[in-house]
């Protein structure tokens, strides 16, 4: 009998010829998770992945998986042969287990029989599972309509006994669905976008705009702490760096004030543009939701997409700020956010920042600066790091 840990897929066993593909991708990300951590081997097993390790490497075991994307439950799992004997003792060892650290009174068998050479039927099996529990453990009655435990069975190529089922992220294996950049301020919003679209399969790089000296240093550190937070997630994070200092100052000085925000914007999304092609990106991501900030109005928004030609992907659009603020703080990213550094969209503010802009408006107000010249000096002060 021995102690591994088992990893439920969710959408990847759904999807069909391609299924090989998503799994061994998964199973590389869990490597790559268990870095530094104690395992005899990671395999696959029938639609789902194992990990043989012992008691003592679980707990940090299962906070790791939890943050794989492609992995919807873990649970801790009793091992062994399909020898009668064996599985009881497994499921009275479980049954220990139980009575030590849950408080519950009633239980119910699920027996999940993959392989259909083993001579007992699923539901047979489970009440066989039930009467060696009533008879072998004091204090618990069966309830199959609403027990307090379950005790799952799952017949393979081995037989796994577990009651726990701890839930993680599910989605796609990171990198099964393209490149996206996300651009990554200090806010609240950015990094839970790029949490959504890694969830989905996107490998993230991000690009981070700022305006030193008139922003601070920290100001960026902040950042790359955002980046390192999301790192967890999506994995190794290449971040880059660009000062906009000059265009807003140029944005400043020839064009409307009411614009400045819009026009920031639109440059933000050429600059992303620029270095996405450059390296192979699919797509942007940002993070705004549908009427937040004056900018993030349908306006603004079809006037900032006018400015590229790459797909921009908005997780947030149809989120307000309770929910996203929600998942800001389940993946830990919501208390660095808020640390009170300036960033470079506060700049230039104007007051009463135009809602409803219209691109031949816009245009005509580019049409006094050097939009590829400004481009091309930004890109100048471009600073690359690497996070994990």
């Amino acid at each position: 009998m021995d102690r591994v840990i088992s990893l439920s897929l969710g959408e990847v066993a759904l999807k069909g010829k391609n299924r090989r593909y998503f799994e061994d991708k998964l199973v590389s990300h869990v490597r790559r998770a268990m870095h530094g951590l104690h395992y005899e081997k990671i395999y696959k097993e029938q639609g789902k992945i194992y990990i043989e390790t012992d008691e003592n490497s679980f707990e940090k075991i299962i906070n790791r998986m939890k943050k794989v994307f492609g992995i919807v439950y873990i649970s801790p799992c009793l091992r062994t042969g399909k020898d009668i004997n064996d599985i009881e003792q497994a499921v009275l060892k479980i049954m220990d287990y139980v009575k030590k650290r849950k408080d519950a009174k009633t239980f119910k068998v699920e027996t999940h029989r993959v392989d259909k050479n083993f001579p007992i039927t699923s539901p047979e099996f489970s009440r066989k599972m039930g009467a060696v529990i009533l008879k072998n453990t004091e204090g618990f009655s069966v309830d199959v309509n609403n027990p307090d435990i379950y005790v799952y069975i799952d017949i393979k190529q081995n037989v796994y006994v577990y009651t726990d089922r701890i839930k993680a992220y599910g989605g796609l294996p990171l990198g099964t669905n393209g490149r996206g950049l996300l651009l990554l301020s200090g806010g609240i919003d950015s990094p839970v976008a790029g949490f959504l679209m890694a969830k989905r399969g996107v490998e993230i790089s991000a690009v981070h705009f700022h305006s030193y000296p008139f922003t601070s240093e920290r100001a960026e550190e902040k950042v790359k702490k955002l980046a390192k937070i999301l790192s967890l997630y999506a994995g190794r994070i290449r971040m880059y760096s660009v000062n906009i200092l000059n265009i807003q100052k140029e944005l400043s000085e020839k064009c409307p004030e009411d614009e400045m925000t819009i026009l920031s914007r639109r440059f933000m999304m050429r600059i992303a543009e620029r270095i996405a092609r450059d390296n192979g990106i699919d797509a942007l991501i940002t993070g705004e939701s549908l009427g937040q900030v004056a900018s993030q109005t349908i306006q603004g928004i079809n006037v900032t997409n006018a400015s590229v030609d790459i797909p921009v992907l908005r997780p947030l659009i149809g989120m307000d700020k309770v929910q996203i603020i929600d998942i800001a703080k389940d993946i830990e990213t919501y208390e660095t956010s808020i640390l009170p550094y300036d960033d470079c969209c506060t700049l230039f503010l104007p007051k009463h920042p135009v809602t409803k802009p219209r691109l031949e408006d816009i245009e005509r107000s580019e049409e006094n600066i050097d939009v590829d010249g400004l481009v091309n000096k930004a890109l100048e002060s471009l600073s690359i790091y690497d996070i994990e």
